[in-house]
């Protein structure tokens, strides 16, 4: 009972905190970049980081398992991991808009898991027998990082793509380019 009640309240500071990121990252790049907003923001990140990190610890020492059993569990995952990649740039001083992409990656991640329709999965379950392998942590937790990874890139991709053409001001109309 104290482990599930933790874990709500890790879940929804977590989601809470990264809601505020995601607000200072948007007035950042709508207004002017700032010393100050941005670097709130980075720790903000780090204090999910944290939150998450907790909440799939606590949730490793309830269930007993790595959790990665369902789809709340890897869910948090993807938003643990979409928030190393967010960290990583931090701590090499490399300031980039990838931080914009990753918060609200991470955003979308959470929201999706904390939302109303995955309440029935939100509780632990014994594994399956074909989940009961030493592998399970290794295996699914590497395709994991590989998605954020592969999303993050996607996401930086057309980012990339809309700047280019906003810059040289190319316009399609019906299929057809203008430039």
């Amino acid at each position: 009972m104290i482990f599930s009640t933790l874990e709500h309240i890790l879940t929804h500071i977590s989601f809470s905190i990264v809601s505020i990121v995601i607000t200072i990252h948007l007035i950042t790049l709508l207004i002017d970049e700032t010393i100050k907003l941005n670097a709130s923001s980075e720790k903000g990140m780090i204090a999910t980081f944290l939150c998450i990190t907790v909440l799939l610890v606590t949730r490793w020492i309830y269930s007993g398992h790595f959790p990665l059993s369902d789809l709340y569990e890897s869910l948090i995952f993807l938003s643990w991991s979409l928030s190393v990649i967010h960290i990583v740039p931090y701590f090499k001083k490399n300031k980039s808009h990838l931080s914009t992409i990753t918060a609200s990656s991470v955003i979308f991640t959470q929201g999706f898991a904390t939302s109303g329709l995955l309440t029935e999965i939100h509780q632990s379950e014994i594994l399956v027998p074909a989940l009961q392998s030493e592998w399970l942590i290794m295996h699914v937790s590497m395709m994991i990082l590989g998605y954020a990874a592969l999303l993050c890139g996607s996401l930086l991709s057309v980012a990339l793509l809309v700047l280019t053409l906003k810059k040289k001001k190319i316009c399609f109309v019906r299929g057809i380019l203008f430039f």
